[in-house]
């Protein structure tokens, strides 16, 4: 759980330099944070916490806050953004097998702990479940592509695990935060 956690939040702190990199591989579905704040109509109201202190409010987050703090990644979870992320809770943490978050949580395995978290994020827009409702689109991360399916529901595709948003559009003053039930992994 702590592991997810580290690759979350490393992904978050390098959401600045990696912001642009973040977009639709297809032109046509293309989501962006002007759109976004367009879409978002007179009803919307500015968070005040940020991503970090929105999590760690919810309580279903420990595991993934534990492994932002391990991997230094807070501040960059703390920063400007927007960033849009996917958090897994403490259950799907717990659902990796025996051993996975605490080998993670390793010294020694904090770059594979970083391009876990990285997998979760996308730097650069705040991406809500009405901007992906009935598309299907490839969406940059820090960390390579996720396949998002918003035809029913939104699920993501990650090359070696899949994830459905349990919860979406928890705002944050920073981004938005989207609650998945499974941890994404990279391949290989």
């Amino acid at each position: 759980m702590k592991l997810a956690t580290l690759l979350i939040s490393a992904s978050l702190l390098a959401a600045p330099a990696v912001a642009e990199q973040c977009s639709s591989k297809h032109d046509a579905h293309r989501v962006n944070a002007s759109y976004t704040t367009a879409i978002a109509g007179e009803g919307y109201t500015k968070a005040t916490a940020d991503i970090v202190d929105t999590a760690a409010a919810a309580g279903s987050f420990s595991t993934l806050l534990a492994a932002a703090e391990a991997a230094g990644l807070v501040g960059a979870l703390k920063g400007d953004g927007p960033l849009t992320v996917f958090a897994p809770t403490d259950e799907a943490f717990a659902a990796l097998p025996a051993g996975t978050v605490e080998t993670l949580l390793m010294p020694e395995n904090k770059a594979a702990l970083a391009g876990i978290l990285k997998l979760h994020v996308i730097a650069g827009a705040k991406i809500k479940s009405g901007d992906l409702a009935g598309q299907q689109i490839t969406a940059s991360t820090l960390n390579g592509d996720l396949g998002v399916d918003g035809t029913d529901g939104v699920v993501l595709t990650a090359p070696g695990s899949s994830a459905t948003v349990v919860a979406a559009d928890v705002a944050a003053s920073n981004g938005v935060i989207h609650v998945i039930d499974t941890v994404l992994l990279p391949a290989g």
